[in-house]
């Protein structure tokens, strides 16, 4: 489980801009399934928040995820965290590979998407809408619970 220190300690560079609302949440591609979404408060008002999902290509062809946005948030990277001589850091991804027939985890300890500038309408027991663009351009929206700080399972 990440604590509050080590999301504070991800960098801000390279961040994403937030996908403009839109009334209909657009269709995973061909293949593609998010399970288990979910996106975990910050324990300090003003850290990002962490978003945690799993994603299967069922499809015809390999793919890559290349972005993502959070309803409520201003901005979200694709992170995850690396271990080096003990020592964990987050490094930013320009894009995740998703394999044809894989299943890739964004979990606790692992690949994330960190949620920047949170609204304060963004509450524990509620809900709110990932959206993770593919290479192609293709997306995908789904429900995250929203859960507090630490509730990351």
């Amino acid at each position: 489980m990440l604590g509050s220190a080590g999301l504070a300690g991800c960098q801000k560079g390279a961040e994403q801009p937030a996908a403009e609302a839109s009334d209909a949440a657009p269709e995973a591609p061909a293949g593609i399934a998010v399970s288990n979404g979910r996106l975990v408060l910050p324990a300090v008002k003003g850290n990002p928040g962490a978003v945690y999902f799993d994603v299967t290509n069922n499809g015809k062809a390999d793919t890559a995820i290349a972005g993502a946005s959070v309803e409520g948030a201003q901005s979200a990277m694709l992170h995850t965290t690396t271990q080096t001589g003990g020592m964990a850091s987050m490094q930013h991804m320009d894009s995740v590979p998703l394999a044809k027939g894989a299943t890739v985890s964004f979990a606790p300890g692992g690949n994330h998407v960190m949620a920047m500038d949170l609204s304060d309408t963004l509450k524990a027991g509620a809900s709110t809408e990932v959206t993770l663009t593919f290479a192609d351009g293709d997306k995908v929206s789904f429900p995250a619970a929203i859960r507090a700080p630490g509730d990351s399972d």
